[in-house]
């Protein structure tokens, strides 16, 4: 396989992590907690649309509104009954709880759908490519993930420069009970991020589904990698993250083609590397909190 194809593909897989990685920064931006079910809340938004069109047989665009809409509600739906209620929690606590929203969340979807493989696909022709250079060749699935992330960046720059909202999650997540004296209401904000988060996560789900296969635990993988390119991104930094993505589709793209027996370790390694070089990612500032 040529070098060019090499990083076509890289890049567009990597820029599906890095969409994803988004969303969990989303709610680590706002709280600092990683939402270990972020991978879960967009399996089960995927099984959603791919319920709708084979059970009622809607149309894809329709069946796709609807699951965005219940994305949304499921990520308010998940912080108002499992995170809310916890009186004073610590982040570890939190993270718990993230990890028991993400096993009741699998298993529910194996029970409704089973544990067996199904197809998922969206409107866009695979085998139909282009080569706007030679020895690059991008079909509809990467052009398309191109498009949807560049529209969602530009989207989320402006709505955190500009928006009331916005500031809002800016002001909570760097402080939370002065965001509150100023009148912010922060269960508020807290249950935005989570829908907010859901919504894109469950776009980026839908990417991968239409990759490889739908089932209960086809997100497990794909966290793991997004998770390594938001560290490797910073956790703090949006533009980081899609950075971070895009080198860890890359990485992963050109070590799995060179070395494939290794190629499902490297976001492990990834993490691990970053953590003890740089702990606060590459594009994103390193901060203590003095107590």
């Amino acid at each position: 396989m040529p070098v060019g194809q090499l990083l076509v593909e890289g890049l567009a897989i990597g820029a599906c992590y890095g969409l994803f990685a988004t969303a969990v920064v989303i709610i680590y931006k706002t709280s600092e907690v990683v939402n270990f079910a972020q991978g879960e809340m967009a399996m089960f938004s995927s099984f959603v649309a791919f319920h709708i069109l084979t059970v009622y047989q809607y149309p894809f665009w329709l069946a796709f509104i609807i699951a965005m809409i219940f994305s949304i509600l499921l990520g308010v739906l998940i912080e108002y009954l499992f995170l809310r209620p916890a009186k004073h929690p610590s982040i570890l606590g939190m993270i718990v709880i993230t990890l028991g929203a993400e096993m009741f969340l699998m298993g529910l979807a194996g029970w409704k759908w089973g544990a067996e493989q199904k197809y998922f696909s969206l409107p866009l022709n695979a085998s139909v490519t282009y080569e706007p250079i030679q020895g690059m060749i991008v079909n509809q699935w990467a052009i398309a993930v191109f498009v949807v992330t560049a529209v969602i960046m530009l989207f989320l720059f402006l709505f955190f420069k500009y928006s009331k909202l916005g500031v809002a999650m800016r002001a909570t997540q760097q402080n939370k009970h002065a965001a509150k004296i100023m009148g912010i209401r922060t269960e508020r904000v807290f249950s935005f991020a989570w829908g907010f988060s859901s919504l894109i996560g469950a776009i980026a789900g839908m990417f991968f589904a239409s990759r490889a296969t739908l089932d209960p635990a086809y997100m497990m993988e794909p966290f793991m990698r997004a998770f390594a390119a938001a560290v490797l991104g910073g956790l703090m930094s949006i533009p980081g993250v899609i950075i971070g993505g895009g080198l860890m589709g890359l990485i992963e793209n050109f070590f799995g083609y060179y070395f494939p027996h290794w190629k499902p370790i490297v976001a492990f390694v990834v993490i691990i590397l970053v953590l003890c070089l740089r702990p606060s990612g590459l594009f994103a500032k390193h901060f203590v909190k003095k107590v």
